[in-house]
């Protein structure tokens, strides 16, 4: 589907309020195109400006990234197959890592241990070398150890796919530049949203069904009860995909998550061979054995030997943030006072803990703790 007015129409039609996955689909079997459903949209349905869907072709365009629909070649078969499938993906990067054999979404705690960070980072590269794709969110923590263990593999020209739950122009977190650039340049970057979208907390749980549906199974390597992480695999489960979980303490909070996830029937996962003996049906590649894994450099940059990159500057501070939040809320001006941290900071901690269900926000900026 080449045709400019259907392109510039799909945006259109996809950015109409109330239009989503399903409906979009519907719409262009009864009417054919994207404008003429557009031209039949109930009266009180307002269509997107067409203004809107030209400047986001345009861009696209301009910045080279590739508009791959539901009908296109290069739409990801696995992902199509799942239910509410994006109809749009906006891909920056090697498109053609979308013909992968096979591939094992690698999910986990943003406020990740080290040990778990490493032992994500090993399950990558491993993965990686046997011809696995490897796809995460590139959120900080166990995402981000994963996409370096995978570019680590393959003589340090590993791919990895990493689905955005911003806009594919927008960087977050921060810290995580770097990744995403060296993502860019040997991988891929997805995201269904529109260019310019700024992370918002119900992004994510749609970011999260991308992640699995592109996967025959997902990882889980370490994951508290509230943790998103369990938003992937429960969606994998309902995709029909397999879920992998690595046990943890269970004085660990962080490892509850997954904990459950193996009681309730994921496959314990200790080696990257207990998923590649699941994987057999897809035929990879065997992992060369002759050059030794480094798990010491898999959880820092490729370019360079030592950087905390990992832990942002944010989480740094000698008080949690919830420690000045109560039942009664506190205002954002006041959080920021209490805290010392920077405006943009204490923005990119409480969408930490807004994914993970500790806190709300009522109207006039006012932050509510949530008790579990």
């Amino acid at each position: 589907m080449t045709d400019e007015s259907e392109i510039i129409g799909r945006i259109r039609l996809l950015n109409t309020e109330n239009i989503g996955a399903v409906t979009f689909h519907k719409l262009l079997r009864r009417f054919g195109t994207a404008q003429k459903a557009l031209e039949n949209l109930p009266p009180a349905w307002k269509p997107c400006p067409l203004s809107f869907a030209e400047t986001e072709y345009r861009n696209t365009l301009r910045q080279k990234i590739n508009l791959i629909f539901f009908d296109s070649p290069l739409y990801p078969p696995l992902l199509n197959e799942t239910a509410g499938a994006p109809p749009l993906l906006y891909a920056a990067g090697d498109t053609g890592l979308l013909n992968y054999t096979a591939a094992v979404a690698v999910v986990g705690s943003r406020n990740a241990s080290a040990n778990s960070r490493r032992l994500a980072s090993r399950f990558a590269f491993e993965l990686t070398e046997a011809g696995i794709m490897i796809v995460s969110g590139m959120a900080r923590g166990i995402d981000a150890a994963a996409h370096k263990g995978a570019m680590h593999a393959c003589s340090r020209q590993g791919p990895t796919i990493a689905v955005l739950g911003t806009g594919i122009d927008m960087i977050y977190p921060e810290e995580n530049r770097e990744l995403y650039n060296q993502i860019l340049a040997q991988g891929l970057i997805l995201s269904e949203f529109p260019l310019g979208t700024s992370p918002q907390a119900q992004n994510f749980p749609r970011r999260n069904r991308i992640v699995s549906g592109l996967a025959q199974g997902t990882l889980v390597v370490e994951a508290g009860l509230q943790s998103g992480s369990l938003i992937t695999a429960r969606l994998a489960l309902e995709q029909g995909r397999d879920v992998f979980a690595v046990p943890g303490s269970p004085l660990d909070s962080r490892s509850a998550g997954a904990n459950r996830l193996i009681r309730e029937g994921a496959f314990l996962t200790e080696t990257s061979e207990d998923i590649l003996s699941r994987l057999t049906a897809f035929n990879p590649r065997p992992r060369p054995s002759a050059r030794p894994a480094e798990p010491e450099l898999f959880d820092k940059p490729l370019d360079k030997a030592e950087n905390n990159d990992d832990i942002p500057q944010q989480q740094k501070t000698t008080t949690p943030l919830t420690e000045f939040l109560g039942s009664d809320g506190v205002y954002v001006d006041e959080l920021i006072r209490l805290s010392g941290l920077s405006p943009a900071d204490l923005s990119a901690q409480l969408l930490d803990l807004e994914l993970d269900g500790l806190i709300e926000r009522q109207p006039g900026n006012k932050i509510v703790l949530i008790k579990k």
